[in-house]
């Protein structure tokens, strides 16, 4: 498996990395993907780390705790063997203050997550969302006084905007605070807001991504075809609601150009959608997710392989989406003399 650095920390994590929100099985859809308990999450972690793939990330409210307990049993005996990430600040509970970043909740969450995973360090603690209701100093500094007591080795967000994400480097670097070096960001060939302002921050702030959803919830697994039914047992249409929109258009056509390379290359779709986000600036890693033996095998089959130059521009061209103001003039030639764009349109 190659690694490559987390953004500018130092620290190498492998290309790909498994997301254990399949895990438990508990709470409504949006936190429970799925139902593997302790042995079949062991046997998937085996299989992962028989392909090097040794990151595993999971989220205090992914079946309401459930999948952080399952994935720390799964490796009891091996912690030094992976790499842990979770999350904090969407809600866990019914008390006012099982919410957001404040200290009380950042400390307290961080000692039930250790708790769970059975651990006495988190390799990647990342904020869920940003919170506006706590004053970014105060996030900051708590963050970094979990980094230097031990319990956190390196911090990043999630699903942060691309100015929430700078005010909180500005002030990290203003009070000598511990920076963030990841961005677990939704990235795909059908979701590609990312490159317009996230990719340009990550680039210049030393911040690497980690991909979540990069099969644009489960519209690329290779189901989904023009002027076919969804198949019977399908959770497309239960998951739509909580995915961003795509238009049917844009969709089909990038479906019909990832057919098209899998039948010249004898790759999956999925393979195809995950080895594109690989070749892409900023990217450290991509989580993949699996319920079965079977779906994390054909996802680990993306790495070990390269698209082409053509067959990545076939893909860029079919998914392109024109980015609104003020994205767009980066595009459109206007100012890029001084201003290249990381990625083609």
């Amino acid at each position: 498996m190659e690694t490559r650095f987390l953004g500018a920390s130092g620290f190498k994590v492998p290309a790909l990395g498994f997301g254990a929100g399949t895990f438990g099985g508990q709470g409504p859809l949006f936190s429970a993907w799925g139902n593997s308990d302790v042995a079949a999450a062991t046997r998937l972690i085996d299989i992962c780390l028989e392909a090097g793939l040794n990151l595993f990330d999971t989220a205090d409210v992914y079946s309401n705790g459930a999948s952080e307990s399952i994935l720390g049993a799964a490796i009891r005996g091996r912690r030094s063997d992976v790499i842990l990430s979770t999350k904090l600040t969407l809600r866990a509970g019914d008390d006012p203050n099982a919410v957001g970043a404040s200290r009380h909740h950042l400390l307290r969450g961080v000692e039930r997550a250790l708790q769970r995973l059975d651990t006495d360090y988190i390799d990647v603690l990342q904020l869920h969302h940003f919170d506006a209701m706590t004053p970014v100093e105060s996030v900051m500094r708590t963050l970094d006084e979990l980094v230097r007591a031990g319990k956190v080795r390196y911090l990043g967000v999630s699903n942060f905007s691309g100015w929430q994400l700078m005010k909180s480097q500005a002030i990290a670097d203003r009070h000598g605070y511990e920076r963030f070096v990841a961005n677990q960001a939704y990235y795909s060939l059908i979701g590609r807001d990312y490159e317009w302002e996230l990719m340009p921050v990550g680039a210049d702030q030393g911040v690497g991504a980690i991909v979540w959803s990069p099969l644009g919830w489960g519209r690329l697994t290779g189901k989904l075809r023009r002027g076919q039914p969804l198949p019977e047992g399908s959770r497309l249409h239960d998951t739509a609601a909580f995915a961003p929109p795509v238009e049917d258009e844009r969709l089909y056509r990038v479906v019909d150009a990832l057919d098209a390379i899998a039948a010249d290359t004898g790759k999956t779709i999925p393979q195809i959608a995950l080895n594109w986000l690989l070749q892409r600036p900023t990217v450290s890693s991509v989580l993949i997710g699996a319920r079965n033996e079977a779906q994390l095998r054909d996802n680990l089959g993306a790495v070990g392989w390269s698209l082409t130059p053509e067959q990545v521009a076939t893909l860029d061209k079919a998914s392109h989406a024109t980015p609104p103001y003020p994205y767009y003039p980066y595009w459109n030639g206007m100012f890029a003399e001084r201003n290249p764009p990381l990625v083609t349109p």
